[in-house]
């Protein structure tokens, strides 16, 4: 059975990983008759909001123990993933992307990757092994593959620039679709950056999860 490693960003769509994102993920990959496994860094959360109230809540959460939430507790610190034990990679979006995953959200194209992210998201492009990119987390793709590096948000214009200004090259892609960057196994679809329903997050995510599945 084939093994894909997911990294979470938290849980919850303001400040960590998107949960219906992550949860349609991880089933499109039992879906697929693969294994998921999943991972994150073991650090503090940029912020915490409040979810109900759409405002920060002054609290101190860390981002392994909010994974957890997701994962029903089978999480891992993203510092114990080793490449060579996974086919491939999935990252599910979220603003924890932008926020705990890398600086994205304060330093657009100046941002920083997290180191422990930056070093599996390599050690995946290095290995050639396929990984796909979800909703927000594409934006990591220009600093993890180099200039040329093919990826999508959507159609977000600021963001698309962004992911440009970077060195990739964005493709404006539907909700439903996703985008492949052959020649680096490389994949990326919009989900919630354009979905107004859990239906149609989905759509993008089952597809782009089961051709990567293939191609692991």
């Amino acid at each position: 059975m084939k093994k894909v490693a997911v990294i979470l960003a938290g849980c919850g769509v303001y400040d960590g990983a998107e949960i219906h994102e992550s949860v349609l993920s991880l089933l499109a990959i039992e879906q697929a008759g693969a294994s998921w496994h999943c991972f994150a860094p073991d650090v503090n959360q940029h912020h915490v909001i409040n979810h109900a109230a759409g405002e920060e809540s002054g609290e101190t959460r860390n981002v392994l123990v909010e994974a957890a939430r997701i994962a029903r507790g089978d999480v891992k610190p993203l510092s114990e993933l080793n490449v060579n034990e996974f086919d491939a990679l999935l990252l599910p979006g979220g603003f924890g992307v932008a926020k705990n995953l890398s600086t994205f959200a304060t330093s657009d194209e100046e941002m920083e990757i997290e180191k422990e992210v930056l070093r599996v998201c390599k050690a995946f492009a290095t290995a050639e092994k396929p990984a796909g990119y979800v909703c927000i987390s594409p934006v990591l793709i220009p600093k993890v593959y180099g200039p040329g590096a093919k990826g999508t948000i959507g159609n977000d214009p600021q963001t698309a620039a962004a992911f440009n200004a970077m060195g990739g090259e964005h493709i404006d892609c539907p909700v439903d679709d996703f985008v492949l960057d052959q020649s680096r196994r490389l994949l990326s679809t919009p989900a919630y950056m354009l979905a107004t329903s859990v239906s149609q997050a989905n759509a993008g995510i089952a597809k782009l999860v089961s051709k990567l599945v293939e191609l692991a």
